[in-house]
């Protein structure tokens, strides 16, 4: 079995290091997209809620209040 040379080791450690930064970015970024997909649905459900509050539809307010509470409990929020 051939010993790496101090150089080998350097750059696979360095490899090995970027590997894991970009793994780290990759999930904080799906995160944030998560984040501002999970604000948009809520900000366009209760849009939507206070529109059917306005035309007095309560059958519509329900549906929807329904549908909020779920998107809450799924996200933890």
């Amino acid at each position: 079995m051939k010993e790496k040379s101090y150089t080998e080791l350097t750059k696979l450690n360095a490899m090995k290091r970027k590997k894991a930064k970009t793994y780290v970015m990759d999930l904080y970024i799906d995160m944030l997209l998560s984040e501002i997909h999970l604000k948009m649905e809520k900000e366009n459900l209760m849009t939507l809620i206070d529109k059917a509050i306005d035309e007095r539809n309560r059958e519509k307010f329900n549906e929807l209040s329904i549908e909020f509470n779920q998107l809450c409990k799924r996200f933890g929020n």
